[in-house]
């Protein structure tokens, strides 16, 4: 892609995803995930319905007079996302491919983030990690993580979510925010997501495109794994098929939503025609 390109696909998800972030995400995100606690800020006077417990006796013996104590929230924290760029990211049916919606949703996560001055680092994974870039606040730091979006190419087309959450575990040592991206249509990870969210605060965002959960009567037609390149004739003109192909489908969707309920970590799920601020809203509004 050239540089022109570039900055202009950067600066239209900017404008769009900077204005989710500044009116709608930034307050839900600040009380949804919480600092690591409470930090001593001052001491002011007593009043009325102040808790007594928080008396600084010392203070108020010095000044013959009651003051309290007053603890802020310790609230900056790091926020990861980690984001599946395999093969099957590039596939869509509507306006936007999943990859489109992927970057979007990570740009609006990074920018409500960056709002409430926190760390934002990337991991792009297919079956190895394609890219690491480690925590750092600021502006400057976000479009960086848009831009790789846009135009990073991985070198493999497959998906390996375990390695990508093992490897999650051994680069961030504190407790973290953690978004894993993906249509998680692999195999077992449940391992891993089971190490990460004792350790961080995790919620998967699944992507998914209406044609992945049937298929239309249209004869018969040749469709390629977008992973592992493998060509196959299919007769979709068989209820048979087509039920099978649905059946298939939901095993891997329920096994999605059970790996994620039983680790104690959140799952959202949103189609490419769907809005995906009404669903992570509403995500935000149940956590609080």
């Amino acid at each position: 892609m050239e540089t022109k390109e570039l900055l202009k696909k950067v600066k239209k998800i900017e404008i769009k995803t900077r204005r989710l972030s500044n009116h709608i995400f930034s307050g839900q995100y600040h009380t949804s995930f919480k600092g690591r606690g409470m930090t001593f800020s001052e001491v002011r006077q007593y009043q009325y319905g102040d808790d007594f417990r928080a008396i600084d006796w010392n203070v108020s013996a010095r000044n013959n007079d009651a003051f309290v104590k007053i603890f802020e929230e310790e609230r900056e924290l790091t926020m990861m996302l980690m984001v599946d760029c395999s093969g099957s990211q590039n596939f869509g049916t509507s306006e936007q491919n999943k990859k489109d919606i992927v970057t979007e949703i990570a740009a609006t996560l990074a920018f409500s983030a960056t709002q409430n001055n926190d760390k934002i680092g990337l991991i792009l994974f297919t079956d190895e990690i394609e890219l690491f870039i480690p925590p750092k606040k600021g502006k400057s730091h976000v479009l960086r993580i848009i831009r790789e979006l846009i135009e990073f190419h991985p070198k493999s087309q497959k998906t390996n979510v375990s390695g990508a959450l093992e490897f999650l575990s051994s680069v961030i040592k504190k407790r973290a925010i953690v978004f894993v991206i993906s249509d998680f249509m692999t195999s077992d990870f449940q391992k891993p997501l089971q190490i990460a969210s004792k350790k961080h605060d995790v919620t998967g965002i699944r992507i998914y495109d209406a044609r992945e959960k049937s298929l239309p009567n249209v004869g018969i037609i040749q469709m390629q794994d977008a992973e592992t390149g493998e060509l196959v004739w299919i007769d979709t003109q068989t209820s048979e098929t087509r039920l099978a192909y649905e059946k298939n489908y939901i095993s891997k969707v329920e096994n999605c939503q059970n790996m994620f309920s039983k680790c104690s970590a959140g799952l959202v799920e949103t189609e490419t025609n769907e809005s995906y601020v009404t669903k992570l809203l509403t995500y935000f509004k149940s956590r609080t």
